[in-house]
């Protein structure tokens, strides 16, 4: 891809794997974060600055999202100093936080309305595929467009899916959620019951994860676990968030999800613990079991 500036806003643990890439690939790259001291990292590693997700748009005909809960990304888009205030017909405005596919249709409409054309992706892969530009994102808008967005994700991405019009990627990312709400719960229990019958949880996880029950969760987070090591790679307040927007639309579509309505109240605890910054990783530790000698 020939050099382009491109607008970022959200610098967090996936925003600034993001960026950074982007900005090894020779892209320029202008960003902005509610606080600038949180974007330290891609303004050392060569990214701008600017002081309002306006000011990005106005100075980028692409530009990208990825903030924390669907009203943070309302005030991004629609505020006076949001994103669609900055631009004009043709540019491209592309939401890569997990949101609601509702607010997707209404951010489309809205660019719409200037010429503007509003793409939904969020994506799975977490920090680690944030950080190797291995992410897979899920694609919602103008199918015409794929062959740009995966031009433009290359430096990112392994894998660009289309799944339809505007809200599909969000749908298509529920899902994905709904996943790993199952990998995650299945792994800590799996790790607390090893312990408890005194079995040694390095081994399981070899094992375990050569077999039918490898997944991604336990080939990631699994070591992570056994090192006491809760770093967000993704938040799990945020995770909260994705599991409650998944069964609202669940709800919408007169669908019951019990084990996904289970994962959401373990991690309605988790949250309300005060433990909804560390990493989904975390939910191990509200297993009384976990940290007994």
């Amino acid at each position: 891809m020939s050099p382009l500036k491109l607008g970022f806003i959200g610098t967090g643990v996936m925003g600034t794997g993001i960026i950074k890439n982007f900005l090894k690939a020779g892209q320029e790259v202008i960003v902005y974060n509610r606080t600038k001291a949180h974007a330290q990292a891609v303004l050392d590693a060569g990214a701008v600055w600017a002081e309002s997700p306006h000011a990005v748009a106005a100075q980028c005909h692409v530009v990208m999202s990825m903030v924390g809960f669907p009203q943070d990304v309302e005030t991004v888009y629609f505020g006076c100093d949001g994103i669609l205030a900055g631009t004009q017909a043709g540019d491209l405005v592309i939401d890569m936080t997990t949101s609601t596919p509702t607010l997707a249709k209404q951010i489309a409409e809205k660019a719409k309305e200037k010429g503007v054309i509003a793409i939904d992706a969020p994506v799975s892969g977490g920090d680690i595929g944030a950080e190797k530009g291995t992410l897979t994102i899920m694609i919602g808008g103008q199918k015409d467009l794929l062959p740009k967005l995966k031009e433009l994700f290359a430096p990112i991405a392994s894998s660009v899916n289309y799944f339809g019009p505007a809200g599909s990627g969000q749908h298509a990312k529920m899902a994905n959620q709904i996943m790993i709400a199952g990998t995650m719960t299945g792994l800590s229990e799996m790790l607390v019951y090893g312990k408890a019958a005194g079995l040694d949880l390095n081994e399981i996880l070899k094992v375990v994860g050569s077999g039918a029950a490898a997944n991604w969760s336990l080939s990631n987070y699994g070591p992570r676990m056994l090192q006491a090591d809760y770093t967000p790679g993704f938040f799990a307040k945020h995770f909260l968030k994705d599991l409650r927007i998944a069964l609202d639309e669940a709800k919408k579509m007169h669908l019951q999800l019990p084990a996904t309505e289970l994962a959401e109240d373990l991690y309605a605890k988790m949250v309300a613990a005060g433990k909804g910054d560390l990493g989904t990783q975390g939910l191990v530790t509200m297993n009384d079991r976990w940290d007994e000698a």
